[in-house]
Order: C-alpha cells, then structure tokens, then sequence
C-alpha cells in the first residue's frame, strides 16, 4: 500500500471535514467516515464504525458488502479487533489474519468472509458514545505504520465533527419538540376557546363564567380541560352536521 503523504492526508481531513460538517445528521455523517476510511486503503476494502451507548455495541455504520454477522459476532463474543481497541483504547492492527492468533471465534469468520486484514481505532463522540473505526482490507500487507497513524488521526478529528454533528441533531430535535409542543398548545387553546363560545352561547353567560364551567366539569370527570372542551366541540359539531 502506498503510504499518504502530507497533502494527500490533509485532502483526506478536508473532504471529511466537508462531508460531516455539512451534515445534522449523525447515521449519515457516520456512513461518510465510513466511505472515507475505506478508501484510504488500495484494493477492495470495507470499513464500520462500531458504537458502544447504554444499550451496548453495535455497528452504527458499514461498507456495503461486509458481512453483518461478522460484526455482530464481535458483539455476542466480545471478541474481535473492533472491542479490542475499544478496551484497549488504542489501535489494533493485524495486516495478515492468516497468521492471527488472536480473536479465536472471529478470525475464521474474517477469512471466509474475504477479509484478510484488519485495522481498527478507538473513536469518542461524547461521554455517551464511544467506539472504533474499523477498516478490513482483502489482502494481507495492505496497512503500513503510516497508513496506522493516519486512520488514528482521522478517528480523532472524525469523533470532534461527530460530536459537533450530533449536538447539531441534538438542538434540531428540541427545536422540533418546541415547536410541536408551541402547536399543540396553540390547537388546544384554540380548542378551549371554541368551547367557551359554545358554553357561551348556550348558557347565555359570560365567558369567566363558561370557562368557569368547562372547568368545573374537567374536575369532576378527572379529564384534562382540552379533552373535555373538544368533546364539546366534537359534540356540537356532530349534531350540527346531522
């Protein structure tokens, strides 16, 4: 494998930083770094990036072709190179899986799968998501020191524009609960004012005092005041329609 010069890696950050800065959403920023990484390795290659959160490991993104139950069987076994730089927090290389004697379970699977190295490299979002970035490659030698030291150093600035990315998502979706939660309330308020008017006119009475009333009822029944105000108004509407 050739090795990355100084311009190449700095193309490498710049079209990740790109790709994942672009993005607020992290299962589409995380399928980038997964394209990304994949090609810094020549030949056929695959890579993942495993993630561990409060449900466990599991593979939060992955090459097209690579073999899903290869990956989760790290995860039953808690055996394999993708847990072991999470444990270990460190990169974990094997560039001849042929001649591996780690990863008993796994390494079998590995081979008839078609991989026959493998890098992986402890990558942090944030304190609630931790994991690695795992690159296999279809022929041995294909990872060289250099070639270790880039994927670390794109695991590290990948996990600050992740992280970025999901505070992004983050914000996005309190944002879209306060603006459900500001129509909703507006519905319903628009809701309790036409049971008033209804109250209204029915009672011949003010609308303190049909409010009064709507309250009243809402108590006795142990219903929200917004359920009972769009029965009424579901009630009326019925009757008028009939």
């Amino acid at each position: 494998m050739t090795d990355l010069h100084t311009v190449e890696f700095a193309a490498v950050l710049r079209q990740l930083t790109a790709r994942l800065i672009a993005s607020d959403d992290l299962e589409e920023a995380l399928e980038d770094l997964v394209e990304t990484a994949a090609d810094l390795v020549d030949g056929a290659a695959w890579c993942a990036v495993t993630l561990v959160r409060s449900g466990g490991p599991s593979t939060a993104a992955a090459s097209s072709g690579l073999p899903e139950a290869l990956l989760d069987s790290q995860y039953d076994s808690g055996s394999g190179p993708s847990m072991e730089a999470i444990r270990s927090r460190d990169i974990t290389l094997s560039d001849d899986l042929a001649a591996e004697e780690r990863w008993p379970q796994w390494r079998p699977r590995a081979l008839e799968a078609g991989v026959k190295a493998v890098l992986a490299v402890p990558v942090d979002i944030d304190s609630h998501a931790i994991g690695a970035l795992t690159v296999y490659a279809s022929e041995p030698g294909r990872f060289t020191a250099d070639i270790g030291l880039t994927a670390m150093l794109v695991a590290e600035h990948a996990g600050l524009l992740l992280s970025a990315v999901l505070d992004r998502g983050r914000r996005a979706d309190v944002q879209a609960q306060l603006t459900s939660a500001l129509t909703e309330a507006l519905t319903d308020g628009e809701t309790v004012n036409r049971a008033v008017g209804i109250m209204m006119v029915q009672r011949a009475c003010s609308a303190e005092a049909a409010l009064d009333v709507l309250r009243g009822t809402s108590a006795r029944l142990g219903l929200p005041l917004t359920t009972v105000a769009e029965r009424l108004v579901q009630t009326v509407e019925q009757r008028v329609s009939s």
